[in-house]
C-alpha cells in the first residue's frame, strides 16, 4: 500500500548519495505542551536553516516522557494534539521532514507514538511495539496493523510497519525499547528497504548505560547496514527516580557520525550527512543481508514524502572524510597490532602445512620487503624456529643505492637472519647480450628483465634450501599493476597482498616503536633507527641507475601518482562502489589544501586506466591472507574480467 502527498520539491543540486539528518533534544517543561511545542518549532527552524532533510526528536517530546498517569488526562492528550497542529502549521512550505513523539489515542487505546510531518502534512503515526512494565501505553496487536485515523485534523495511517520514501532513500521508525528487543522492528524495516532508522527514545542514565547503548547502536547499524538516528529525552524530565541525560547520536554502518554532549542543561541539535549510496553498496555486496529471511512487504504501508531537502553538500559536508581510510589515526595502534598478527599467523599456517626448511625473501631496503621480513621474523618466533632459517637475499642491480643496500644488510644482521648477496648485474648483462638489447636503452625490457632475474634467483634459492618464497608486493601495487608480470608479481605466499602502501608505512613505523627494541646491527644502529630510515626513504623499484650523487633517480610516486591518493581511490572504489564523480568530490574534501583539483583528477584517471588494464596480473595471484574488507584475491575477493573496458569511468572523469 502506498500514499502520496500533494507536495513535491524540485531540485537541481547533486546529492552524491547523501541525505542530511539531525537529532534534536529539546529542553522541555514536563506536561507543558505549549512550551515544548515552541521549543520544538525553534529547533525545526534551526535545522531547516542548515538544509536538513530528516529531523528526529525524542520519545514523547511534546509532553515529556515521564508524565506517568497524566497521559490519561484529556488535557494532556489534547495539548499534545494541539502541539502537532502547530508543528504542521510551522512546517508548511518547509522541506524538512520531522519525526516527533506524542501520546496518541486510537480505537479507545493509548499509544506511545512517533508522528511524521512534512510540509504541513501529517504523513504517518508509528506506535511503539515494546513497552516497559507499568507504563500507561498499549502495545497489543493493533500496533502491528495499518489503520487509517484522523489526528490533528488530518487523516494518516497508524501502523508500526511503515516505510517513508524520500527521493531515492527510505526511512522507518522505531521507539525506545523497541531497539533493545531480541529482534528489533528496525531489523525487519532494513530488510524491506529502509536505509535509515529514526529512534525516538527516553533512555534513562545508569552506570555504564551509555557505553552499552553506544555499542548496541554501533553493532545494530553495522549488522543492518543502516543509518541510525537516535534522540533520547533529556533536561526537564522527572528526576524522581531516574536521570535522563539527553543522549543523541547519528550512526552509519557502525560508525558514529555525530554525537552530542550528554547532561546538558540546554537544548541540543546534532547534524550528520548519511551516505545511503554507501549503504546500498554494502547491502548488495553482503550475502548475509541478501539471504536474510524475507519479510512480507505487503504488510508494510508505504508513503512517499517527496524529494530530499535541496542541500548544498559541496558547500558544507557534515561528516568526516578520512583521507587515509586504510590507516586512520584514531585506532592505528590497535589496528597495526591486529594486522601484524593476522599476517604472521597466515604465514605460520602455511609454513607448518608444507613443513618448510626455510623462508626466502628478497630484501631491497624498501618498505614492502621490510614488512615481509618483519612478519616472517614474528612468524618464526611464534613457531619457536630459529630466525637463521629465514634467508634474506639482497640482489643489487644497476639502480641500487648505498642507502637502501645498507639498510637491507643492517636490518638482516640486527634481526639475526641468514643473509646472502647475489648481484644481478652480470646475469642481466648476459641476458641483454643474448637478446641483442642495448643495456643503455632504459626501456621496459631493461627494467622488467631485472625484476624477473631477481624472482628467478629467489625461486632457485628456495629450491636449493627447501624453502618458501615470501612475496612482498602490496595491495596498492596490485591495484595499479605496478609489478612485473612473472617477476615481483609472483611468489609462493604473499604476506602483503592486502596491505595498501600507506598502511605498509604505518606498520613499519609501528614496529619500529613497539617491536624488536633490543636488536642492533654491527654499526650500532638499532632496528628502530633502521626501520625509521626505511620509512623515510623514497619509494622506488630502483631499476634505473642512480643519479650523479648516488641517490634514487626513479621515484614511483612521480610516475604513477601519490600512493595516499591511490589508496583513497582504491578504498572508495572497491569497498564503497563509488563512481568516479563521487570519489573526486570526496577527495576534494579529504585532501583540501594538499592537492589541487587538477592533480586529483589527473591521478584518478591514471588509477581507473591502470586498474582496468592490469587486471590480468591479478587474475593469477599467489595465495596471501586478507587483513581487511578490501582484497584483490581472484579466488575470494575480487572477480573481474581482464578484458573489461574503463571507457564509462574515464568519460565520467
Amino acid at each position: 500500500m502506498a500514499a502520496t502527498p500533494s507536495f513535491y520539491f524540485r531540485h537541481t543540486m547533486k546529492n552524491y548519495g547523501f541525505i542530511r539528518t539531525a537529532a534534536a533534544v529539546p529542553a522541555i517543561r514536563l506536561a507543558d505542551t505549549e512550551a515544548n511545542t515552541k521549543e520544538i518549532c525553534r529547533l525545526i527552524g534551526e535545522a531547516a536553516g542548515k538544509e536538513v532533510s530528516l529531523l528526529v526528536f525524542p520519545e514523547l517530546s511534546l509532553t515529556g516522557a515521564t508524565c506517568g498517569d497524566l497521559y490519561h488526562q484529556e488535557t494532556i492528550l489534547k495539548g499534545a494534539e494541539k502541539g502537532i497542529r502547530e508543528i504542521l502549521e510551522f512546517t508548511t512550505g518547509k522541506e524538512i521532514c520531522v519525526v516527533a513523539g506524542a501520546p496518541v489515542r486510537c480505537l479507545g487505546r493509548l499509544y506511545n507514538c512517533a508522528v511524521v510531518i512534512r510540509g504541513g502534512q501529517l504523513l504517518g503515526i508509528v506506535p511503539k511495539i515494546y513497552g516497559n512494565n507499568g507504563t500507561p501505553f498499549c502495545t497489543e496487536a493493533i500496533s502491528r496493523t495499518a489503520y487509517e485515523m484522523r489526528y490533528a485534523d488530518q487523516f494518516c495511517m497508524f501502523a508500526s510497519a511503515q516505510l517513508f520514501d524520500m527521493g531515492e532513500f527510505t526511512f522507518a521508525v522505531e521507539l525506545g525499547d523497541d531497539l533493545w528487543a531480541p529482534v528489533p522492528p528496525s531489523a525487519s524495516h532494513a530488510i524491506v528497504g529502509a536505509h535509515i532508522i529514526a529512534n525516538l527514545s527516553a533512555s534513562a542514565e545508569i552506570l555504564f548505560r551509555n557505553k552499552y547503548r553506544r555499542d548496541l547502536l554501533s553493532q545494530h547499524s553495522a549488522r543492518t547496514h543502516t543509518g541510525y538516528i537516535y534522540a533520547a529525552a533529556g533536561i526537564g524530565e522527572s528526576t524522581t527516580d531516574l536521570v535522563y541525560a539527553g543522549a543523541a547520536s547519528i550512526w552509519e554502518n557502525g560508525d558514529c557520525l555525530a554525537e552530542n554532549e550528554r547532561f546538558s542543561c540546554e537544548s541540543s541539535l546534532i547534524i550528520a550527512d548519511i551516505d545511503c549510496q554507501r549503504l546500498n553498496s554494502l547491502r548488495t555486496n553482503c550475502s548475509l543481508f541478501c539471504e536474510s529471511e524475507a519479510i512480507n512487504l505487503d504488510n508494510y504501508f508505504r508513503t512517499s514524502v517527496g524529494q530530499c531537502t535541496e542541500t548544498d553538500f559541496e558547500k558544507a559536508l557534515y561528516r568526516h572524510v578520512e583521507a587515509h581510510p586504510f590507516a586512520p589515526e584514531g585506532d592505528l595502534d590497535e589496528r597495526c597490532a591486529e594486522i601484524l598478527s593476522i599476517q604472521a599467523m597466515g604465514l605460520v599456517g602455511r609454513l607448518k602445512h608444507i613443513n618448510c626448511a626455510s623462508a626466502v625473501i628478497g630484501i631491497s631496503g624498501g618498505l614492502d620487503s621490510t614488512l615481509a621480513l618483519l612478519v616472517a621474523a614474528m612468524a618464526f618466533d611464534r613457531l619457536g624456529w630459529s630466525r637463521e632459517r629465514i634467508i634474506g637475499v639482497t640482489m643489487p642491480g644497476y639502480g641500487t643505492t648505498a642507502r637502501t643496500k645498507n639498510n637491507a644488510t643492517d636490518l638482516m644482521e640486527a634481526l639475526g637472519i641468514t643473509s646472502r648477496e647475489i648481484s644481478i648485474v652480470a646475469a642481466c648483462d648476459q641476458h641483454f647480450k643474448d637478446l641483442g638489447h642495448d643495456k643503455n636503452v632504459h626501456d621496459v625490457t631493461f627494467e622488467n628483465s631485472q625484476a624477473r632475474e631477481r624472482t628467478q634467483i629467489l625461486m632457485d634459492v628456495a629450491n636449493q634450501t627447501g624453502g618458501l618464497v615470501i612475496g612482498t608486493g602490496d595491495l596498492s601495487e596490485l591495484a595499479l599493476g605496478w609489478a612485473t608480470y612473472n617477476g615481483d608479481h609472483m611468489s609462493m605466499y604473499g604476506v602483503n597482498a592486502s596491505i595498501p602502501k600507506t598502511l605498509v608505512r604505518s606498520l613499519v613505523k609501528w614496529v619500529a616503536e613497539n617491536q624488536f627494541s633490543g636488536e642492533t646491527a654491527a654499526d650500532g644502529r638499532t632496528v628502530r633507527e633502521i626501520l625509521l630510515d626505511i620509512a623515510d626513504t623514497p619509494i622506488s623499484p630502483e631499476l634505473l641507475p642512480a643519479n650523479d650523487k648516488g641517490e634514487i633517480q626513479q621515484v614511483t610516486e612521480d610516475l604513477v601518482g601519490p600512493y595516499e591518493l591511490h589508496d583513497f581511490f582504491i578504498y572508495n572504489f572497491m569497498r564503497n562502489g563509488y563512481a568516479p564523480e563521487k570519489i573526486f568530490f570526496l577527495a576534494q574534501k579529504a585532501f583540501e589544501g594538499t592537492y589541487s583539483d587538477q592533480t586529483i583528477k589527473k591521478w584518478l584517471k591514471t588509477f581507473m586506466r591502470r586498474f582496468f588494464n592490469q587486471q590480468f596480473k591479478r587474475s593469477c595471484l599467489p595465495d596471501g591472507p586478507a587483513v581487511g574488507s578490501v582484497s584483490l584475491s581472484p579466488r575470494a575477493a575480487w572477480s573481474m574480467p581482464s578484458d573489461a573496458y574503463s571507457v564509462l569511468f574515464q568519460n565520467e572523469i
